[in-house]
């Protein structure tokens, strides 16, 4: 066993000056170690060349702060302004936000810069920081938060955009803090990153989400999606159109355009993905950090483990970066609580020493492994020939399973009961067991069925797929209430390639030959009508606004339109989306309100305070007190203020995020370049604050009809 000697240097030890240590680990080396004295915020760890040389070390920390380590350019000191030189280690500068940060980056923005831009992101504003001058270059309010950011370059924009990703709505600022790019998308953003998706030499913006899908947009146009089973946590380009990803279940898998090439999963949550090569041979590893301290790299390709390492606490970000001006880049690892290790590609050489001891030790696990699976298929050969010898035919066959034995499945859609509630059934012909599956959402799943057989310790397999819309049944109440929403579209298309569409998408008894169809929503009860006329026009109606939108999108995908134009009407829907903007309004104007009167109440402390300073100063002790007194109350009155206020910038929140999802809604009704032109104009209706325009526009899909 080949044991690690782990050196630990003080943050403000010289990084040149480290001693390379032993390591058991495979392919990496590490190479340093610091102890910072700032806990890390988990996903908010970057690296940043602010004056163009020396990398920094950068990440969000406790009390709406964030911390520069610089150990390069030492003794130093900050100017003033928001950058203070921190109490407890001279290598590192505070940023004060003042507020919860919720993501953070460093890169390239300005067209003509030298050094490398700090951003910052809050649930309110985002802020655009030259580190090196310790001065604002923007300072930008966001109405839907920013719970992601990614910094560069996307489509046919120009200029390197800082793109955040917030409450339902994705926006792109340039160097200048103008915005450049705004679109919507389905559900709260929790990751973004930028892949050359499409392999045309232009950037995709990659977004996942709190609805289980990772979207891919060429600027604002959706080019394709891909759904997974959690919210999607973490994103990372690896190369060409690969890019990895990790879900908030303990999922990291890695994809190739739509192909998913692998996927693992652990009880332990991925807390940061990057890419990095660890072998040297060209193509990058998958490096992944978890909760429970464990650092892994695994091949892009298959998915295998080839190096992992171990630390104390959780990992909080994962980066890369030449840290000791070597000219070698490293792999940077962070823990929540602050420890930073640095890591390079193990030298041939080393790589031979150091390996050949846990190769071996892997070889000797792989090896006992496949002897205990050899003696116990063994040990079951044995028990079946003991079973034949003087035995009757039929005694024979209870201890040998036949060889042509097959496990038979058929599917089902079941309606809810008193004891149960609607569910798909997955079962066994021979056996009758029946398994009851509830599918969230309409996406295909695929259902991975084994069967133990017991006595003689064999498992039989099978994979299905469940269509995407098999919470449908095609039993109607003759008393079920008419759907009052619909939309309608043409298409150039026979009758039997819809047909066909419904039969692979929905969970039908029979084959179908008819386009005209009618089915009852398991989930959330309500029909649902189909029917297509033989001039090409379709109507669906339905209640369910995104059912109408995924039926459209999956349509067309079937039928490889390009552009489509509808008409819908959503009565119901578009009643209560009236009455959410009515709110929006009224909630900016409660929130102008409190905040003109805390302006107010802070101006009336000051002179409160002035006031208190001077009588204490003079020796008039009651009008001191009175003073103060008048100040506790005022404090108090502003603490209320504050809780009130902070209620109402979460209910419009909420209502906000309603509106872009009523926006990504309308769009989804539509397909192309269609879908981009509504999402559009209804965001410009909404900027002018033309309420009729906007509904204008999601039923007809233009504002001049």
């Amino acid at each position: 066993v080949l044991l690690r000697s782990q050196i630990r240097t003080p943050a403000r030890a010289h990084l040149t000056d480290l001693i390379l240590p032993l390591s058991c680990a495979t392919m990496l080396v590490p190479i340093f170690t610091l102890k910072l004295n700032h806990k890390i915020n988990p996903r908010m760890v970057a690296i940043g060349k602010y004056d163009g040389i020396h990398p920094c070390l950068t990440a969000a920390t406790q009390a709406g702060k964030v911390f520069i380590h610089n150990p390069h350019t030492r003794g130093q000191r900050p100017a003033a302004h928001r950058l203070s030189q921190s109490t407890q280690d001279n290598d590192i500068s505070l940023l004060n936000i003042n507020q919860a940060v919720s993501c953070l980056t460093a890169g390239t923005l300005g067209p003509n810069t030298t050094g490398h831009t700090l951003l910052v992101g809050s649930q309110t504003n985002l802020l655009a920081y030259d580190v090196h001058d310790n001065t604002d270059i923007f300072y930008k309010e966001v109405t839907d938060g920013a719970n992601a950011i990614v910094l560069g370059k996307l489509g046919d924009i120009q200029s390197p955009l800082a793109i955040i990703g917030g409450n339902c709505a994705l926006q792109g600022f340039d160097f200048e803090g103008n915005d450049q790019f705004w679109t919507v998308t389905g559900d709260n953003v929790r990751s973004l990153v930028l892949c050359d998706f499409t392999a045309d030499g232009k950037n995709e913006l990659l977004v996942g989400s709190d609805d289980f899908d990772i979207r891919v947009f060429r600027e604002d146009e959706l080019v394709t999606e891909m759904a997974e089973n959690e919210t999607v946590t973490s994103l990372c380009h690896m190369h060409g159109s690969r890019f990895g990803y990790a879900l908030a279940n303990g999922t990291v898998g890695v994809y190739d355009r739509t192909a998913r090439y692998w996927r693992i999963k652990s009880k332990n949550h991925a807390m940061s993905i990057h890419a990095f090569d660890l072998n040297a041979d060209g193509v990058v590893e998958l490096i992944t950090g978890w909760s429970n301290g464990k650092i892994d790299a695994r091949s892009d390709r298959t998915g295998e483990v080839i190096f992992k390492d171990n630390f104390s606490s959780s990992v909080a970000g994962v980066v890369e970066g030449d840290y000791r001006m070597d000219g070698q880049i490293q792999l940077i690892c962070t823990s929540v609580e602050g420890e930073v290790r640095g890591y390079l590609p193990a030298s041939k050489e080393m790589k031979g020493n150091l390996m050949d001891a846990s190769v071996e030790q892997d070889l000797i696990r792989e090896m006992s492994q496949r002897k205990q699976n050899l003696m116990l298929e063994l040990r079951n050969y044995e028990e079946n020939a003991k079973a034949l010898p003087g035995v009757s035919e039929g005694e024979s066959k209870m201890g040998v399973i036949p060889a042509n034995t097959q496990l038979q499945t058929a599917l089902s859609v079941r309606r809810a009961t008193e004891s149960q509630r609607a569910h798909i059934d997955a079962q066994n012909l021979s056996g009758c067991v029946r398994v009851p599956i509830i599918p969230p959402k309409d996406i295909p799943v695929d259902l991975h069925i084994k069967a133990f057989f017991k006595m003689k310790f064999h498992v039989f397999e099978i994979t299905r797929q469940l269509p995407r819309f098999s919470m449908y049944d095609l039993n109607v109440d003759p008393s079920a209430v008419q759907p009052t929403g619909k939309v309608t579209f043409s298409i150039n298309d026979r009758p039997q390639r819809v047909v066909m569409w419904l039969n692979q998408n929905f969970l039908l008894p029979e084959g179908i030959d008819s386009p005209d169809i009618t089915f009852t929503a398991l989930r959330g009860g309500g029909l649902l009508k189909i029917n297509m006329q033989p001039s090409g026009e379709i109507t669906l109606r339905t209640d369910d606004i995104d059912l109408a939108g995924d039926l459209v999108q999956s349509l067309a995908s079937f039928l490889a339109i390009e552009d489509l134009q509808a008409e819908a009407d959503f009565p119901i829907y578009f009643k209560e989306l009236r009455a959410t903007l009515t709110e929006v309004d009224e909630f900016h104007s409660v929130h102008q309100k409190l905040t003109a009167a805390m302006a107010d109440h802070s101006n009336y402390i000051r002179n409160m305070l002035v006031q208190a300073e001077d009588a204490r100063l003079m020796g008039d002790w009651r009008n001191m007190k009175k003073r103060y007194i008048e100040l506790y109350d005022l404090n108090r009155d502003l603490i209320n203020e504050y809780k009130i206020r902070s209620n109402n910038h979460n209910a419009l929140l909420a209502r906000l995020k309603s509106v872009n999802q009523a926006i990504q809604r309308a769009g989804r009704l539509r397909v192309g370049k269609l879908k981009t032109q509504v999402i559009t104009a209804c965001r410009d209706a909404i900027k002018n604050n033309n309420i009729n325009a906007l509904f204008k526009i999601m039923k007809a899909g233009t504002a001049s009809s």
